[in-house]
């Protein structure tokens, strides 16, 4: 049986605080690197009362709206575990983010907290962009920030607008020009 290949799938997610339990993720977006019809985005209902005003003021969505509209925490982790799980049918899924200590934190303790287990794996590991980049170019922490990366890299036409699914599409756009980028490059390929 051959070995399915690895599914870097980018994540993003606004949230209302620094932190999850206090404060909630507000919303997801993921994209497959590579496959940008494979996208999944929700929002999700407030699981406190606690904001950070400036937090929320970043994503732009309307706290008072995901109260009414949005689904719950549950719902809206019910559906990303099942399309994340969809996606083993093709690869195995791979969390990548940027950065994946804030990411990987929220989106971690949410499927833990209202799911009880995480479709990408039991420790929450997974890529980080910036630490991918600096492994791969040799380069400090000080010269791998996302805007320095694209620049290096030539990529041009992308924003970056604080919509979790848009951002999501982002990334994996970036992580897909550093691959490729390293499979043009004989010694980074090895």
């Amino acid at each position: 049986m051959a070995k399915l290949p690895e599914l870097y799938v980018a994540v993003d997610v606004e949230a209302d605080g620094p932190i999850p339990g206090p404060y909630s993720m507000i919303s997801l977006g993921m994209a497959v690197v590579g496959r940008p019809d494979l996208a999944f985005y929700t929002e999700l209902r407030p699981i406190s009362d606690e904001f950070v005003p400036e937090a929320l003021a970043v994503s732009g969505l309307d706290r008072d709206r995901l109260l009414r509209e949005a689904p719950t925490a549950e719902q809206a982790m019910t559906a990303a575990a099942r399309w994340i799980n969809d996606l083993r049918r093709i690869g195995r899924p791979v969390f990548l983010a940027g950065p994946a200590v804030f990411d990987g934190m929220f989106v971690h303790w949410y499927f833990m907290r209202f799911l009880g287990k995480s479709p990408f794996n039991a420790s929450g590991a997974g890529l980080d962009l910036r630490s991918y980049w600096m492994g791969m170019t040799g380069c400090e922490w000080a010269g791998s920030r996302k805007t320095m990366i694209i620049k290096q890299l030539g990529i041009t036409g992308l924003t970056h607008t604080h919509h979790a699914g848009e951002d999501a599409a982002e990334l994996a756009q970036v992580f897909e020009a550093i691959l490729k980028s390293r499979e043009n490059d004989p010694a980074q390929s090895g």
